[in-house]
């Protein structure tokens, strides 16, 4: 058993607290971070003189060959060790002797975590960017190609009017464009370095800690030793935007399981993104939609995990934090995967809209179009109202749709109904003549297109 701290004690841990204790098993995954982290602090020390050029060079090339062999598979990370900053400690001073012994000069493993965590976070924030932007591509191409794809627009799960697959995708499109904001917003706020601040309250060592946050391209030193170690609000901050992720991908992944329904088929998964039935040899199901909504409450759980660990901890650091790790890898890695096979599935999806274009006309969609009909030619509203309601009524009854009544059996209704009816409840005019921004019209969605262009170019990682 590697440890830092063994000095003040002189008997041994109980393996089994030691294991309850250790964190390797899941920190290992800060190797590369910190040795970035660790490789800077030296390098600062160096320049404010307290080690030799000498003694920096050491240490930066000991933690270059122990990641290279780690990499390489010439060295295991064991639960020997406590965590990965005694793993990384132990082996450079095994590789370089006394030099080693100097690299944790002006820090604590409080402020050494602090480093990595924000590494890491930041890391995956720019990885979740990045995501977002192939997510936003495809729903853009989605959005271009169907432009004139005509299909019911739904409230309470029923047919309400006529929209375009554009419009429906584009409504996704504003939730992602959101959550990646969402994203950028969390970099800038936690972008800077906590390394410096100690344990709890700095340190004597003349540290240059702007110099630092330099090197690895922070904006600037924490301000507050006790807060930089402390909190994770950071991490809060970006589970909570994964779950909102999450909570979209679930949204969308309901939708496509009732489209991919016998009752619908306004959607066909490939078969790379669809399983069967053990039983059942006709079955084709939507499993990755399916797993992508049920994962959404992994996520969630994982930020009520690190909310619920936050909530009572007095200043400054306690060991009840090391929980954050655990369940904030676990929220990164599944909202991650959600977010890249959804998109995958989405880009090979056929969409159906033929069964589309049927359904808006067969679920009276232009019911509100026709009752604007009656009130153009005339007829207060809440007359109209009640009028298309009767004429529904009726066409449920026949099993048809209003466009399939002739004239004469309109005009039963009204009097009003003329000729000009057809076109003036057909599918692309209910649609083409919303023309105020945000609406379905091709006119009005090619403005949209184009401002997505221009959104996906400016947060496009170069």
């Amino acid at each position: 058993m590697a440890q830092l701290w063994g000095g003040r004690f002189t008997g041994s841990i109980n393996e089994l607290a030691w294991n309850f204790n250790a964190s390797i098993t899941f920190d290992k995954r800060f190797l590369e971070v910190d040795v970035r982290g660790s490789k800077a602090h030296a390098t600062m020390l160096a320049k404010q003189g307290i080690i030799s050029e000498e003694e920096k060079n050491q240490i930066l090339s000991g933690f270059d060959s122990i990641l290279k062999d780690v990499l390489d598979g010439k060295l295991e990370i064991t639960t020997k060790y406590e965590d990965i900053h005694s793993f990384l400690e132990a082996n450079l001073i095994e590789r370089i002797g006394d030099a080693g012994k100097k690299v944790h000069t002006g820090r604590s493993r409080n402020d050494q975590v602090a480093l990595d965590m924000r590494l890491y976070a930041r890391d995956e924030l720019e990885h979740m960017s990045q995501q977002l932007l192939n997510t936003l591509g495809c729903l853009q191409k989605i959005m271009k190609d169907n432009l004139d794809t005509y299909m019911p627009g739904f409230t309470h799960l029923q047919k309400a009017q006529p929209v375009t697959l554009a419009h429906h995708v584009g409504a996704y499109f504003e939730m992602f464009k959101r959550d990646l904001l969402r994203i950028k917003d969390i970099y800038n706020r936690m972008n800077y370095c906590p390394l410096g601040a100690g344990a709890l309250a700095g340190t004597t060592y003349p540290l240059d800690r702007e110099f630092t946050a330099q090197l690895l391209d922070f904006y600037g030193p924490t301000l507050n030793s006790m807060d930089s170690v402390s909190d994770r609000d950071y991490l809060i901050e970006f589970m909570s935007a994964l779950s909102t992720i999450m909570m979209h991908l679930s949204r969308f992944s309901e939708e496509v399981i009732i489209w991919n329904s016998n009752e619908y088929r306004f959607v066909t998964i490939d078969d790379a993104y669809s399983t069967g039935s053990s039983i059942m040899p006709q079955k084709k199901n939507p499993d990755i939609a399916e797993l992508v909504r049920g994962k959404t409450g992994r996520v969630y759980g994982d930020l009520i995990s690190l909310l619920t660990t936050m909530k009572g901890i007095p200043l400054a650091y306690n060991k009840d934090m090391q929980e954050d790790k655990e369940a904030f890898f676990d929220a990164i890695d599944n909202t991650s995967n959600c977010l890249a096979l959804f998109t995958d599935m989405l880009a090979t999806i056929q969409f159906n809209k033929d069964a589309m274009i049927k359904s808006a006309m067969m679920g009276f969609t232009n019911a509100t179009d026709a009752a604007d009909y009656l009130v153009n030619k005339g007829m207060p509203f809440r007359d109209a109202h009640s009028v298309i309601g009767r004429l529904v009524l009726h066409c449920i009854d026949k099993n048809c749709a209003i466009d399939d009544l002739m004239i004469d059996e309109l005009k039963s209704f009204s009097e009003l109904f003329d000729k000009d009816i057809y076109d003036a409840i057909s599918l692309e005019t209910c649609v083409n003549k919303r023309l105020t921004i945000g609406a379905p019209s091709p006119e009005c969605m090619k403005k949209v297109v184009a401002l997505n262009d221009e959104f996906i170019n400016k947060y496009r990682i170069k």
